[in-house]
């Protein structure tokens, strides 16, 4: 049975006349932690920085209370429950067999090389991971056309240094420290030596360069790399204390090599754009995840909006797995028609599915 519809969810009229609206809850799946609202004035704020409901307002179905700096799973996958107090991101949902392709990765200290169709929920499992394992925030490396190992490993701010060195002269005082200058990318952060090992996620390598799968083989295998302008320093500046991706944190490199203690969870995605060389393979553990089947959608579904929202899926689903049989669609996008759905948009299934549910290929 539909909800009744409701006029209130069109924010936008397309009339021109400026209205004061306030958004609707944003899906599950598209909350961030960042921006906090400031307390009323006399009002305390909620324990652990957490923003207090509206009197009497009640979560949507699905939603979960995340704290600050807690990040939400995307799409895909099934966690453990979370420790006593703990609010945890969406469940992930993962059939055991690929679950052990994961162990198998973990055991062997090996990059896992996880390639499926859009939307099965490649990048998100990195962060399942993580979370399951308590290894911290995600590192995450997007790779693109340009990019290149070395400014995934560190950069260098010589124009910046020069010019801060030439203000300090001229005030007379000491040169700035050049760890100031060299700042490690999220693959440099995932190497830091630490009491646990970091977790990074490498999205979408096949859009890279093709020699860049071979250059990630050295760091891969000898879990170091050297940064010339530091270990070009004379012996009494040999230890450097420099920035990493995470903000206000540092790391101390000696005589300009950075070496890790503990082989950090990589986790590598790829769409299938690009083969990658027999070395590169021969180092990675793949796993292959597959389109989910009706099943399967039904269980993510349920996970991220709640049972409730499995009374709205039956026309939507359909109509979903019959245009996905001829086109490539991607399973958040069956998410977003039944959160509109559910929410009460006065559309057809078939009206709302062309809108949300367009093709992930081809021209546009």
């Amino acid at each position: 049975m539909n909800p009744p519809e409701r006029d209130d969810w069109r924010l936008f009229r397309g009339d021109g006349v400026p209205r004061h609206m306030e958004m609707p809850p944003a899906p599950p799946w598209r909350r961030f932690g960042g921006g906090e609202r400031p307390s009323p004035e006399g009002e305390q704020p909620s324990p652990e920085g957490e923003r207090p409901s509206p009197e009497g307002e009640q979560p949507s179905p699905g939603e979960e209370r995340v704290a600050p700096g807690e990040e939400r799973a995307a799409p895909g996958g099934e966690q453990a429950p979370p420790a006593s107090g703990r609010s945890r991101p969406a469940p992930y949902l993962i059939a055991p067999e690929h679950a052990d392709v994961v162990n198998a990765a973990l055991h062997l200290r090996r990059p896992l090389l996880v390639t499926g169709s859009p939307g099965t929920g490649k990048s998100s499992l990195a962060r399942a991971i993580a979370h399951e394992l308590d290894l911290g925030e995600v590192l995450r490396w997007p790779v693109n056309s340009r990019s290149t190992v070395q400014d995934a490993l560190y950069r260098y701010d010589a124009i910046g240094r020069l010019r801060e060195t030439a203000l300090r002269r001229d005030r007379d005082e000491a040169e700035p420290d050049i760890g100031s200058f060299v700042r490690l990318g999220p693959l440099g952060t995932a190497l830091v030596p630490g009491e646990r090992p970091r977790a990074l996620l490498v999205d979408e390598l096949d859009k890279g360069d093709v020699d860049l799968p071979n250059d990630l083989l050295t760091v891969f295998e000898e879990g170091e790399f050297e940064i010339p302008e530091l270990a070009r320093l004379p012996e009494d500046q040999s230890v450097v204390e420099v920035l990493t991706e995470r903000p206000g944190e540092r790391a101390t490199v000696r005589r300009g090599r950075l070496v890790c203690d503990e082989f950090p969870v990589v986790v590598i995605t790829s769409n299938g754009e690009r083969d990658f060389p027999p070395a590169f393979l021969r180092r990675c553990v793949r796993l292959e995840l597959p389109t989910p089947d009706e099943g399967r959608l039904r269980a993510i579904v349920s996970a991220h909006l709640g049972d409730d929202a499995l009374e709205e899926v039956d026309q939507l689903l359909d109509t979903f797995l019959r245009r996905r049989a001829a086109r490539e669609l991607a399973t958040d996008q069956l998410l977003n028609a039944v959160f509109l759905r559910a929410g009460g948009m006065d559309v057809t299934a078939e009206g709302l599915l062309e809108a949300v549910l367009h093709r992930l290929g081809g021209a546009v």
